[in-house]
């Protein structure tokens, strides 16, 4: 079987990096294209899937698209989607950057669960089996996908900034839902580092109401919704990015200290197993 919504919604709001209002149609689908965007304001509103094999370089941030037809920060919807088990959907935007809301994944899920999910008899799509430990690593910087007889996510940071420091978080999806243990958390940002990525053209639609913000010493805008909401925000990049395999495989996920690139490096290496 595979899931798609009952009823389409539309959500609009402003992209962290480009500072763009866009507006979010998700509809129903059942052509068995999987999750797939579509660019309404480009001419020919071209079709971008949710995929491994477009993704393009981003720096915090995960993009897809070729030439003109890009969608960026697709990470925290897409996350939304595969934990709520919607295989299919079209995603219409309006423009370069899906809104980064609250900074986290928990408008998407609220508005996925009202708009409801439907089974329907098609295509079976293909999931991937972990049985030998997939690593990806650079210097102490790393991502694997272990074996493992049910579904577990483990994260690990480590940041020369007091409020954060260092932080690991397991999580075990058949004992907290996503909704409430992962989906809340906020993205988060340096105060010493804004006007350094904003030079770079990034974070043009960043603010102390979407994102988390932190000097070395101290939360700039508390309060925290968990005592360790930055490691697991981490967690919901790495959920988002590796649902571009289109069914995330049942593994133990483990990361350090890693990256958007490095999180689609381990799908990368997920997708050519047999």
């Amino acid at each position: 079987m595979t899931n798609t919504l009952k009823e389409s919604f539309t959500i609009q709001g402003v992209g962290l990096h480009s500072g763009v209002e866009t507006q979010v149609s998700i509809l129903p689908t059942r052509l068995g294209k999987g999750r797939y965007f579509v660019r309404t304001d480009v001419p020919g509103q071209p079709i971008i899937p949710a995929s491994l094999g477009i993704v393009q370089e981003a720096m915090l941030s995960t993009e897809l698209g070729e030439g003109e037809a890009t969608v960026r920060t697709v990470e925290h919807l897409l996350a939304a989607l595969v934990m709520s088990g919607v295989d299919e959907a079209r995603i219409e935007i309006d423009g370069p950057e899906v809104p980064l809301l609250d900074g986290s994944a928990k408008i998407w899920m609220e508005a996925i669960a009202s708009a409801g999910i439907e089974s329907f008899n098609n295509h079976l799509i293909p999931e991937k089996q972990i049985t030998e430990p997939i690593w990806h690593q650079e210097g102490d910087i790393f991502v694997a996908a272990l074996p493992s007889p049910q579904m577990l996510f483990s994260y690990g940071v480590d940041y020369p900034y007091q409020p954060i420091g260092s932080q690991w978080y397991s999580w075990n999806p058949q004992i907290e839902e996503f909704k409430n243990a992962i989906a809340p958390a906020r993205t988060f940002g340096f105060a010493d580092q804004i006007e350094q990525l904003r030079g770079m053209g990034l974070i043009k639609g960043g603010s102390l109401e979407n994102a988390l913000v932190c000097d070395r010493e101290k939360w700039l805008n508390p309060p925290l919704r968990f005592e360790n909401e930055p490691v697991r925000h981490k967690l919901l990049d790495l959920i988002g990015d590796l649902s571009l395999l289109g069914k995330i495989p049942q593994a133990h996920y483990l990361a350090y200290k890693a990256s958007h690139k490095l999180h689609t490096q381990l799908a990368q290496k997920i997708a050519l197993l047999p």
